[in-house]
């Protein structure tokens, strides 16, 4: 981290005044605080304060059936939530023990990707307004709109979409979807070339942000950092890379590295995450066509809901539906752990199963939690002007921080 001046909290030459940043600070991103030791404009102390929409929503999943935990992943990461959707349904698959075919890794794929180039969006959007200029994010924003309608197109839903299944998806990708996922990948590469000249060697910019914040591999790593802000250190670590899930090894694409962790290199961390997923979603759309267009879900019947025409004609799936809704499917005595590549670093979802229709443990491994809580320590002897943009670059999501 950076060197500032050396503050001893104690000194009784100095007068210092107390600056509550959050929880209704306008500055603030998001619903959390920082009761901070000011010396003027410069930050002296400061203690970082949790929990303010926290929503038990690990213990409300212990009375729900896995396929109704869908919303409260949702609204963890809600700039990314498709991302959270899959990693959860890929845990109970991975507890069920239930491959899911190539068709359906490539179409997740294919969300998380557009997922994870929403988040960026936003992430470095807001980062530019916090250092003046406005221009950039609502440039962006028309885009990160189209990826919305992508998500409205296939499931009905745009920000809290519900849009996995155990298995797969609730319905196949229509044609409409298909040509929405092709027309931004020829609209957006020019926006984001834009963007970039917008901000890669702009004066102004390239001061407020750059060696702001610095942190070294070893700091980063003794707080369990992950995601873009860890890469932006010079650690290459990405669940996709080292760990793939949904068929990730069959994609070529490059993990985006920075050198010292400062602000400036988390934007441009992210900016070459953008690139790369819209490499990754290319691929993905060249492989689904080689694939049978009607699979968009494993052949798991007790534990996929069947189609409601076939349940008013049909007494096997009558059977099927009954049981699934009724929870009378038996499940394995088992505990596992299963991480994604979220747009802030690891996703992991810890399940402790004890037979039945709902977890008898589950923990989310938050990536916003657990990179915050270096904030208060990185801010000591930062301006406060610089400690907004810093927290603005760790991408801190309040829902996704207090779950």
């Amino acid at each position: 981290m950076q060197n500032h001046p050396v503050y001893t909290d104690n000194d009784p030459q100095t007068e210092y005044s107390t600056l509550n940043l959050g929880p209704t600070h306008p500055a603030t991103h998001g619903v959390f605080q920082n009761v901070l030791q000011m010396d003027g404009e410069r930050i002296v102390s400061g203690v970082s304060t949790i929990g303010y929409i926290h929503r038990a929503f690990e213990k409300i999943a212990e009375h729900r059936p896995f396929y109704q935990i869908t919303p409260l992943t949702d609204r963890l990461n809600y700039c990314s939530s498709p991302i959270n959707n899959m990693g959860w349904y890929m845990t109970v698959e991975k507890l069920l023990n239930i491959q899911t075919p190539k068709r359906v890794d490539y179409m997740r794929v294919i969300i998380m990707e557009l997922a994870r180039i929403a988040d960026h969006i936003i992430c470095n959007g807001v980062l530019g307004v916090d250092t003046g200029a406005f221009t950039g994010f609502l440039y962006m924003m028309e885009h990160r709109e189209e990826i919305y309608e992508i998500y409205e197109e296939i499931c009905g839903s745009r920000l809290t979409t519900n849009i996995g299944r155990i298995g797969g998806f609730e319905r196949n990708f229509n044609k409409i979807a298909f040509d929405k996922i092709r027309r931004f990948l020829v609209r957006f590469p020019p926006v984001l070339r834009e963007f970039e000249a917008l901000f890669n060697r702009n004066r102004i910019f390239v001061d407020r942000t750059k060696d702001v914040a610095a942190v070294t591999k070893e700091q980063a790593l003794s707080y369990s950092w992950s995601g873009p802000i860890l890469r932006a250190t010079g650690v290459d670590y990405d669940v996709r890379a080292m760990e793939p899930y949904s068929s990730y090894e069959d994609f070529d694409f490059e993990v985006p590295v920075g050198e010292n962790g400062d602000v400036y290199n988390r934007f441009l961390v992210r900016n070459e995450e953008m690139w790369q997923s819209l490499r990754i979603i290319e691929q993905a759309l060249n492989k689904i066509e080689k694939e049978p267009t009607d699979i968009f879900h494993a052949d798991v019947p007790a534990f996929y809901l069947p189609p409601k025409e076939e349940v008013y004609n049909n007494m096997e799936a009558l059977i099927y539906h009954f049981k699934i809704v009724m929870g009378e499917v038996e499940t394995p005595t088992a505990e596992v752990y299963h991480a994604v590549e979220g747009a802030n670093g690891e996703l992991g979802f810890y399940l402790v199963n004890d037979g039945g229709r709902s977890p008898y443990r589950l923990h989310f491994r938050r990536p916003s939690f657990i990179n915050y809580q270096m904030y208060a320590n990185m801010s000591r002897g930062m301006l406060l002007s610089d400690a907004i943009i810093n927290m603005s670059s760790l991408n801190v999501i309040a829902g996704e921080l207090d779950a």
